[in-house]
């Protein structure tokens, strides 16, 4: 099992949602940006690392919400989602293909990694 942390960025009233590219496993899906954990790491210093790796920006992790475990057949991936802030830097995409700030309520219309598609779910019912 990959245990990878993901991170819903909140600015202000939207949320970042970044596509896979298409040399990605899973391509052209939506999710929730992240990465795997290394070895000894918490997992909030590591999706602020991937945030800052993977978008250039810095975030404030708030809470955690439910993993969300999921097997795709040829692996299996036990996503680890935190809602953050959004607090510096400039979007700069360096693995996936495009990103959208998007309303709550226009989260369910992306397809979605299906691993992803439980956090979103559980995201929509917070009050934030």
């Amino acid at each position: 099992m990959i245990n990878v942390a993901c991170a819903i960025v909140l600015f202000d009233d939207k949320v970042l949602v970044a596509q896979r590219s298409e040399q990605m496993k899973l391509p052209l899906k939506w999710e929730f940006p992240g990465g795997k954990l290394e070895r000894n790491e918490s997992e909030t210093d590591c999706i602020k690392r991937e945030i800052k790796e993977e978008l250039n920006i810095e975030i404030d992790v708030l809470k955690r919400i439910s993993n969300s475990i999921y097997n795709y057949g040829s692996f299996e991936i036990n996503l680890i989602p935190f809602v953050a802030n959004y607090i510096s830097g400039e979007i700069k995409l360096s693995e996936h293909k495009d990103y959208r700030l998007l309303y709550k309520s226009e989260l369910m219309t992306l397809d979605w990694a299906e691993a992803d598609i439980p956090i979103v779910e559980e995201f929509l019912k917070l009050e934030l």
